[in-house]
């Protein structure tokens, strides 16, 4: 019983409704888990493992700091992560939040750990593309993956706090906030660090593009320039990442990339994030830069497009003029359908292994 008085707020309320014990909220889990939709089962497993008597809780990694894996987070880190992200944003007790990411991964889970700790007011709904503009909810703190941001502009106004993470915020779509009241802020995180450990300021007053640090949490780089996270509230070890980042200081950086990524042409260091958010204001089309052999440059830099064979593609000279010589993709393919993650993301090994079974 004392993880359980750690893990569960006697003022939390899930859709409106308070629940009087443990026993009480475990068996509304158990019913979303037997009758509920997908991602209401998922909220009712996560619900469930929190619960009980464990002191942590299994899940998968993303595959930021080396290849997808389980691993264990103890219960004290996750209630840890819970009260910075409360004091980073001052989130007190009662705080109305939305939770519109799927539990199956470490954001969602955090939100209902978030409102379990603090004893907040959780809506729960699907994760759907729009879902902030389906209701007509007020909420105070809101988290979303940038597609879903991207189908909430309309609906922002409503939000007082927002976090946008699981992939990069477009230049295009960044400039779509200026303006909005909402407090928008890009995380940098990954399951290994039990959700955001820096953020940065997507519009509004402090707009950077600059990550920085949340409470007690300092960063150095090891020797491929990458970022390395000293947070011992959630990992009693560093973690080293595969982030290639500017260093700025102990407690901020910029992020320029995945070492995985990183394209050697002719000599020049090319990250292919760097020069996608470069196009992404002049292309509509999903498309991603990556490289091939070049007997003479070693590696060149090519573009994919998701683009279907019977539509052509569209002129970008202009859109490549933007961009330095050795960054401009010496090579055009398309494919038909790119593959993507739940959370949106284009898989992009797998859209090279497509590639390569059309050449």
């Amino acid at each position: 019983m004392e993880i359980i008085s750690q893990t569960l707020h006697p003022k939390f309320t899930l859709n409106g409704l308070h629940y009087e014990s443990v026993e009480e909220l475990i068996a509304m889990a158990n019913e979303l888990t037997l009758e509920g939709d997908d991602f209401e089962v998922s909220i009712g497993k996560f619900i469930k493992k929190w619960l009980n008597s464990k002191n942590a809780i299994k899940v998968k990694t993303s595959g930021s700091t080396g290849k997808p894996k389980k691993i264990e987070l103890t219960k004290e880190h996750m209630i840890n992560s819970a009260k910075a992200t409360s004091r980073y944003f001052n989130l007190t007790e009662g705080t109305s939040a939305l939770l519109c990411l799927s539990a199956k991964y470490i954001g969602g889970k955090m939100m209902l750990v978030r409102a379990m700790v603090l004893g907040w007011d959780l809506h729960i709904v699907s994760p759907e593309k729009d879902a902030l503009t389906q209701y007509d909810n007020d909420y105070d703190f809101v988290a979303m993956v940038p597609y879903q941001l991207y189908h909430s502009i309309p609906g922002l106004k409503k939000v007082k706090i927002l976090i946008v993470g699981g992939g990069s915020v477009s230049k295009k779509l960044e400039e779509q906030l200026d303006g909005v009241p909402t407090k928008i802020h890009a995380t940098y995180g990954m399951t290994e660090t039990i959700s955001h450990i820096a953020v940065r300021r997507l519009n509004g007053e402090g707009k950077s593009d600059v990550y920085k640090a949340l409470p007690n949490v300092q960063f150095t780089i090891d020797g491929r320039e990458c970022l390395v996270i000293h947070a011992p509230y959630i990992d009693d070890d560093v973690i080293i990442t595969n982030d290639l980042v500017e260093f700025i200081s102990p407690t901020e950086f910029r992020w320029l990339g995945r070492y995985d990524n990183v394209i050697n042409s002719g000599g020049y260091k090319i990250h292919p994030e760097r020069i996608e958010r470069k196009l992404a204001e002049f292309i509509e089309l999903p498309f991603i830069i990556a490289s091939e052999e070049d007997e003479q440059l070693g590696e060149r830099v090519i573009i994919i497009f998701e683009n279907d064979e019977r539509n052509m593609l569209p002129n970008y000279t202009y859109a490549f003029s933007t961009l330095e010589s050795h960054e401009r993709p010496k090579r055009i393919y398309t494919i038909s359908k790119f593959p993507f993650t739940e959370t949106e993301k284009i898989k992009r090994m797998d859209v090279l292994q497509v590639l390569r079974g059309y050449k």
